[in-house]
C-alpha cells in the first residue's frame, strides 16, 4: 500500500510552488516542438528519462542519506548533473520552497538539518528528505520525484495549449508503465559518485531560452 506521505508529496495542490514551472513545456510549446497531445508524450517521455531519472536517482539517495547527512555533498553532485544554470536555480528556488513547506507539515530533525546545512537544496533532495519525515520509503521518494518530471510539464500544457485535460490524464495514466521502470531501476548507490548523469541538451537549451525571454508565464 502507498503510504499517504507519498500521495501528498506528488499532489500538486501542495503549496510549494510547483504550480509555477513547466519544466521547459512553455519554451518547448513557444518553439513549436510540443502542439498537441502526440507530441507532449514525446516530450513527457524524453523528460522522464532523463531529468525524470536523475532526479529518482537523487530523490531515494537524498532519503537513504536522512540518517546520516551528507546532504551539501549530495547537492553538489546534483548541480554536476545539471548543466544548465537556469535549470539548476529552477531546482533550487523549488527545493527550497518544499523544504520550507516540508517543515511545517512533516516536523523532522532530517528536515532541520538539512535547512541548516543546505538552504537552497536541489528539489529532488529536498524532496527525497521530506519523504522521509513524510513516512515514506526511498521508492517511494523516486517514484514522486519521476511523476513530477512529467506532471508539472502535462499541467503546464494544458494551460498553455487549451488541451483536453482528459486526453492529457489519460497519456499520463499510459506512462505509468515508464514510471514504473524509472523508480524500480535506482538503488542506493555505494557513493554520490555512482549516481546517474543522464544528460538533455535539449531541455538545457530550452530552460536557457526560457531564462531569456522577455514574456513568459512559467518561471521555468
Amino acid at each position: 500500500m502507498l503510504s499517504p506521505g507519498l500521495l501528498l508529496l506528488a499532489d500538486s495542490r501542495l503549496p510549494a510552488g510547483g504550480h509555477a514551472h513547466s519544466g521547459g513545456a512553455e519554451r518547448a510549446i513557444a518553439s513549436g516542438a510540443v502542439h498537441d497531445v502526440p507530441s507532449l508524450e514525446g516530450f513527457l517521455r524524453g523528460r522522464l528519462h532523463t531529468a525524470g531519472a536523475l532526479a529518482a536517482a537523487l530523490a531515494a539517495a537524498a532519503h537513504a542519506a536522512a540518517e546520516r547527512p551528507g546532504w551539501e555533498l549530495l547537492d553538489e553532485e546534483a548541480d554536476a548533473r545539471t548543466a544548465s544554470p537556469a535549470q539548476r536555480a529552477a531546482s533550487r528556488t523549488q527545493g527550497r520552497l518544499l523544504l520550507r513547506v516540508a517543515r511545517r507539515v512533516w516536523p523532522a530533525e532530517a528536515l532541520e538539518e538539512l535547512a541548516r546545512r543546505t538552504p537552497s537544496p536541489h528539489h529532488p533532495v529536498a524532496l527525497g528528505v521530506a519523504a522521509y519525515a513524510a513516512g515514506a520509503t526511498a521508492g517511494e521518494a523516486a517514484l514522486a520525484a519521476a511523476y513530477h518530471a512529467v506532471s508539472g510539464p502535462a499541467t503546464a500544457a494544458v494551460r498553455l495549449l487549451g488541451l483536453d485535460p482528459v486526453a492529457v490524464h489519460a497519456l499520463l495514466a499510459a506512462l505509468g508503465p515508464d514510471l514504473a521502470a524509472v523508480a524500480g531501476r535506482v538503488h542506493p548507490p555505494g557513493s554520490w559518485a555512482e549516481l546517474p548523469a543522464c544528460s538533455a541538451p535539449a531541455l538545457d537549451l530550452l530552460a536557457e531560452q526560457h531564462a531569456r525571454a522577455e514574456i513568459r508565464l512559467f518561471v521555468s
